[in-house]
């Protein structure tokens, strides 16, 4: 169920004055308000209470109706659902996926509508930029593994690297891909 623009942004007022970043918010089945919240840092256990406990009262005050409140962070593949999240998170990687397959030089004739690699660029109208990023070849290495086979076949390719652009809206679902080292530091 899609949540109403006036829920949206009393919820986004509330977390936004407690000083945290409202990532999503999601009515689902049986009354379920999720909430989705992130700061610079990470999230705590403490920092979803007292997000749950200030929502719990506004949503009061306002008699929104819902039978449970789940507030939690965004996790490691967190979520990019508004052009201010592309901007901040330029330079990292990002799995893309289009509403529609953009066609163009070193894609595939048909078209690709899922897109792995590096966020390049944000560009232009504030409400609808200009995605730039550029493709891995396959799709963005997340393990130590992972990364040696695809240095390895890096080296061995001369293919040069594929840069796309699209417009925000083109996109249906996008988020970050964890850089995860199980190995510890080094």
């Amino acid at each position: 169920m899609a949540v109403s623009t006036q829920l949206f942004e009393m919820i986004d007022a509330t977390v936004e004055g407690l000083g945290y970043e409202l990532v999503d918010v999601e009515k689902l089945p049986r009354g379920l308000i999720r909430v989705t919240i992130d700061k610079d840092g990470g999230i705590t256990l403490d920092d979803c209470e007292k997000v749950s406990n200030q929502l719990n009262n506004a949503m009061t005050v306002e008699n929104v109706d819902y039978d449970r409140l789940e507030v939690s962070s965004p996790g490691v593949d967190r979520p990019l659902k508004r052009p201010r999240d592309f901007v901040k998170f330029v330079g990292q990687n990002v799995h893309v996926e289009l509403f529609a397959p953009i066609t163009g030089e070193g894609l595939p004739e048909n078209g690709r509508r899922r897109l792995d690699g590096t966020l390049d660029a944000v560009e232009g109208d504030e409400n609808n930029p200009s995605i730039t990023m550029t493709l891995s070849e396959n799709r963005v290495a997340r393990t130590p593994a992972e990364k040696q086979r695809a240095a390895k076949t890096k080296a061995k390719s001369d293919t040069p690297a594929v840069t796309v652009t699209f417009p925000f809206n083109d996109v249906e679902r996008a988020n970050l891909v964890p850089d995860l080292n199980f190995r510890g530091a080094k």
